[in-house]
């Protein structure tokens, strides 16, 4: 599988989310959108990162931009992390790795003194027309969500 480039068109995609639905990039087109890959639910870092996201969600709104949250855990695990932190965006379930592997965000890492595969903290910004505009990779969670929003403020 090939994996996405800055400029080119993100080819498009459909997993299962929150709320009972199957997302696709095109249910997006004209609005600007932010996937963020996170490794787990219920994490701290994961959680640090969705409330700056959600204590955001107004700022990204007046962009016209939309977030999604992504990593493998299941719809049902999802559910209950966004219930719990009153999320208002919804969260993707990518268990099969298509939307990780697109993204080439699954990377090997070193977890109490092991090699596991995971997912690395990444956030991608894709414009109205479906093109990856910018990406953070290897994010640390203190103050992403503001340069989120310096470069959406900037397009």
């Amino acid at each position: 599988m090939t994996t996405v480039t800055l400029g080119a068109v993100v080819p498009d995609f459909q997993l299962p989310a929150t709320g009972e639905k199957t997302l696709a990039l095109a249910d997006f087109r004209g609005k600007k959108l932010v996937l963020y890959f996170y490794p787990k639910d219920n994490t701290p870092g994961c959680t640090q990162e969705g409330q700056a996201f959600r204590d955001n969600i107004q700022q990204f709104e007046t962009l016209n931009a939309a977030i999604l949250g992504i990593s493998r855990d299941s719809v049902k695990m999802h559910e209950g992390f966004k219930c719990k932190q009153s999320f208002p965006f919804d969260l993707l379930s990518d268990q099969d790795e298509q939307l990780c592997q697109l993204f080439d965000v699954i990377k090997m890492k070193n977890m109490y003194g092991k090699q596991v595969r995971g997912i690395e903290r990444s956030t991608f910004l894709i414009d109205e027309n479906g093109v990856l505009v910018h990406e953070w990779r290897k994010v640390k969670v203190k103050n992403h969500v503001e340069e989120v929003l310096q470069v959406l403020q900037r397009l």
